[in-house]
């Protein structure tokens, strides 16, 4: 367990510089050198009138069978993060300059298909026998995990596989890596066009405007991620993300929570005498 008094060690590696970093507080009170971006809101949902109960509990029911647990193993292989080769490609420029940018064309996409669904992968490494969080940040302060908006009618896991080689994928169309999707660990509603998400849509909304979904990936052994160079890729304990709601939101800080009823199989490399 870890406490204001824990010492840790610090260890910061350019793999690849201005690519990634992995970052060890000195102190988990100094855990706070990772950018974040908190997506609460202080206004509640307010814009959706009330709906007949009916139609309250048909949206509960599909909500429920949205995030039914599959059958896939609770056991995740996690490999050390020397284990993965990072390189870099062309930027991938941000489509809004601010977060009113983006929940205005949030608004008007909305508008001509409907509500925003969103999926995202959670890529995990080890580092001093530790899971890690692979992150993208954006300028200094912005974290966010890999992943985006799907097409209309496009298939999650597809979708997903498709946003991870776009973030992540060599330029090269044939070298991409095997993205192996695992099962569903959360879903994040956003009722109005507002920061605030919920791991719950509100009874009363029947429009919510995003659904947003988290899956974990199962990464091989070894692979090759090309990072853009407007962009780094941090390493972050799950300890630093826990409950630090106020660096990255209320949705990377629950991480933690949604991969406790999994079991980490701590993979180290076999070395060989030379």
């Amino acid at each position: 367990m870890i406490n204001n008094s824990t010492h840790l060690f610090c260890l910061v590696r350019e793999r690849v510089k201005g690519c990634i970093s992995f970052n060890y507080p000195e102190q988990y009170s100094s855990s706070l050198v990772l950018g974040g971006i908190t997506n609460r809101c202080a206004s509640p949902a307010t814009s959706e009138t009330s709906s007949p109960a009916a139609t309250a509990v048909t949206l509960r029911r599909e909500i429920s069978t949205m995030v039914a647990p599959s059958s896939s193993s609770s056991v995740v292989n996690v490999y050390p993060l020397s284990s993965y080769t990072f390189g870099t490609k062309d930027p991938k420029m941000e489509k809004d300059t601010s977060v009113a940018d983006r929940l205005a064309r949030m608004k008007t996409n909305y508008m001509k298909e409907g509500m925003r669904t969103s999926v995202e992968g959670i890529l995990l490494v080890q580092e001093h026998n530790h899971p890690h969080i692979l992150l993208l940040q954006i300028g200094n302060t912005f974290c966010k995990l890999p992943g985006g908006r799907l097409k209309p009618g496009e298939n999650e896991i597809e979708g997903l596989k498709r946003k991870l080689s776009s973030k992540l994928g060599a330029d090269s169309p044939t070298y991409q890596p095997n993205w192996q999707i695992g099962e569903c660990v959360a879903c994040w509603w956003r009722p109005n066009f507002e920061t605030l998400l919920y791991p719950y849509c509100p009874p009363h909304i029947t429009k919510p405007k995003e659904c947003k979904k988290i899956f974990i990936v199962h990464l091989p052994d070894r692979d090759y991620f090309a990072v853009p160079r407007n962009l780094k890729l941090l390493a972050v304990p799950l300890f630093e993300l826990y409950d630090n709601v106020q660096r990255y939101g209320s949705v990377i800080s629950t991480i933690p929570q949604q991969l406790s009823r999994f079991h980490f199989n701590m993979i180290t490399p076999v070395k060989y005498d030379q």
